[in-house]
């Protein structure tokens, strides 16, 4: 079994991979700023409270892990100061961290926001240039380039996913497109976890929706099996709330409306 730590371990995310994770073989080091905000029944297995920008709490999870999955930081826009503390600072803590504990593997949370920009209606791939829609989006392109830096520099694989929409549900019509199911989030990163070294890859991170708007492509050339669709929830969500009008950014963006928010 190896030993993968995974930072931001109590959000909603980290609860999936918590669940889905160790019965599929990964012994699992958890981090977050609070610890377990509440019994949840779900793995905390060497778990503990620490701050990703304190380097010895870092260091003390790192030890012994084989592989970090970095979730942790602030989500959504907010305050630069907040986010560059947290989504900047922070993440080059875990970089170095996992550098000087000789980790090898990092998968990086990244975020659709880094290409917001970019209007939908074609596939997206990992080749087009960044456009992130809102500081928040900032923080997950330095993310991204420091990643980079860290696999060249320094011999580490490391898989920046621009993660979609990671609820149970499909939040919206918007959703259709970009929802990455929690079964499919355990299958995405536990294939990056087995993946043969890969060097740096930027890859997006949805479920086999029938409307995505990113290419999969790169994600299954390293394992991904992606086995939902949230086709499933189309007639409910449009029953729900109806269609989107042609001009709303929710539709017509693929960050949608956080193209329009400001910190």
């Amino acid at each position: 079994m190896t030993s993968v730590l995974v930072t931001g371990a109590a959000g909603r995310i980290g609860g999936y991979l918590r669940s889905g994770l160790p019965p599929l073989g990964w012994r699992l080091r958890c981090l977050d700023l609070t610890g377990p905000a509440e019994p949840d029944g779900l793995p905390w297995s060497m778990g503990e409270a620490g701050d990703i920008g304190d380097p010895e709490a870092l260091a003390k999870a790192m030890a012994g892990a084989e592989a970090v999955v970095h979730l942790a930081g602030i989500p959504t826009e907010g305050p630069f100061a907040d986010l560059r503390q947290a989504n900047i600072e922070g993440t080059y803590q875990v970089f170095e961290a996992a550098r000087h504990a000789h980790v090898p593997r990092v998968i990086y949370a990244s975020s659709n926001h880094a290409v917001g920009f970019h209007e939908s209606g074609t596939r997206l791939t990992t080749a087009v240039r960044t456009r992130p829609d809102s500081l928040y989006g900032v923080t997950k392109v330095f993310g991204e380039a420091l990643g980079s830096f860290y696999a060249d520099r320094y011999g580490m694989d490391v898989a920046a996913v621009r993660i979609g929409s990671c609820f149970d549900r499909p939040p919206g019509e918007r959703g259709l497109a970009t929802w990455l199911s929690p079964n499919d989030s355990v299958r995405l990163i536990d294939a990056l976890l087995r993946a043969p070294s890969f060097g740096f890859q930027v890859l997006y991170g949805i479920s086999a929706n029938t409307r995505a708007w990113w290419d999969l492509e790169p994600a299954r050339a390293l394992g991904y099996r992606p086995e939902d669709d949230a086709e499933v929830f189309a007639a409910q969500i449009l029953a729900e709330s109806g269609p989107l009008p042609d001009g709303d950014p929710d539709r017509r963006l693929v960050g949608g409306r956080m193209a329009l928010e400001s910190g």
